[in-house]
């Protein structure tokens, strides 16, 4: 997700996200404001000014704190991004994030049927949902129809990889359900770590971002070497995952170094708000939540189906 951010904001606010740390650079202080402020009064069919100054008609407004009546166009820009848009908020996150999982649950339970009937399609699937994962994380500009598009191929091809981690655990003799064993865990997890974020119990520092990516590059590369191990039929075909003991410890060191992901998914939200980004990045926020979410589901998936064949 590190270098979407568009250039040409100035963050208010110190971030130790690497998503928004792009937002802290501009060409001068206060870039964001006099653009903003430009771009509002041009599209109100006002005179820019270089420098924001209050106008010279007397205001009928109520007084603020300071004791200086607010004018209507500063009370209207509060709305507006530096951009001239319409400011994102938790709300517009919220709403993309129904339409993005809303998509992802519907085309999982065809890719469920579809896949059963051509398993040839499932491997075409999965690298169209990389790819468009790529693009959608590293295109500058937000595409919400690419994104939505992306959503389908990623409930597509869950859809195809729970069936397939069922049939697992069907043909061990655990028909529990890990599918919804897996949605269910996936769930809880959002909430405690939700709950965590919110009551201050982990916070989002420089260090622990730090240390959050060198696990989560350490875990890629070990799942490469495992895929490999696999191949050669190493742990039942599971790789070191199928390893005793030492494959669910992986498994679980994999579902908390996702679950994690989402402290810094809540952070980047929160900050994108403060910091007044483009309400069109509402959708890369949703999507940043939803692919840890699929990460965190997929390690739970893959967790119960090695468990299914050690009863």
């Amino acid at each position: 997700m590190v270098g979407w951010v568009p250039v040409g904001y100035r963050c208010p606010m110190q971030t130790n996200n690497p998503v928004l740390s792009r937002y802290e650079k501009a060409d001068a202080p206060g870039f964001a404001y006099d653009e903003g402020r430009s771009a509002y009064t041009q599209a109100s069919g006002q005179a820019p000014t270089a420098t924001p100054t209050a106008p010279s008609t007397p205001s009928t407004a109520t007084p603020d704190a300071s004791g200086t009546p607010p004018t209507s166009t500063d009370a209207e820009f509060q709305a507006v991004t530096a951009g001239g848009g319409v400011r994102v908020t938790l709300n517009d996150v919220v709403v993309k994030s129904a339409i993005m999982f809303g998509l992802v649950v519907l085309f999982a339970f065809i890719g469920w049927n579809v896949i059963t009937a051509a398993p040839g399609l499932m491997f075409p699937i999965f690298i169209v949902a990389i790819v468009l994962g790529f693009a959608n994380a590293l295109k500058k500009n937000v595409s919400p129809v690419l994104m939505m598009v992306f959503a389908v191929a990623e409930g597509l091809m869950l859809g195809g990889i729970s069936n397939f981690y069922n049939s697992i655990a069907v043909s061990n003799g655990w028909d529990s359900g890990i599918v919804i064993q897996a949605v269910v865990a996936t769930m809880t997890t959002f909430g405690v770590m939700l709950t965590l974020y919110l009551t201050g119990i982990i916070k989002v520092t420089k260090r622990f971002t730090q240390v959050l990516m060198v696990a989560a590059v350490s875990y890629i590369v070990l799942a490469l070497a495992s895929f490999v191990a696999a191949i050669f039929g190493v742990g039942g075909g599971w790789g070191f995952y199928g390893v005793g003991g030492l494959g669910i410890i992986i498994c679980l060191a994999g579902v908390g170094i996702a679950a994690f992901f989402l402290v810094l998914d809540f952070e980047a939200i929160k900050q994108g708000v403060a910091m007044g980004l483009p309400e069109r990045e509402s959708w890369r926020m949703s999507f940043g939540l939803l692919v840890t979410l699929v990460w965190i589901y997929l390690e739970f998936l893959r967790l119960f189906a090695i468990l299914s064949g050690r009863d």
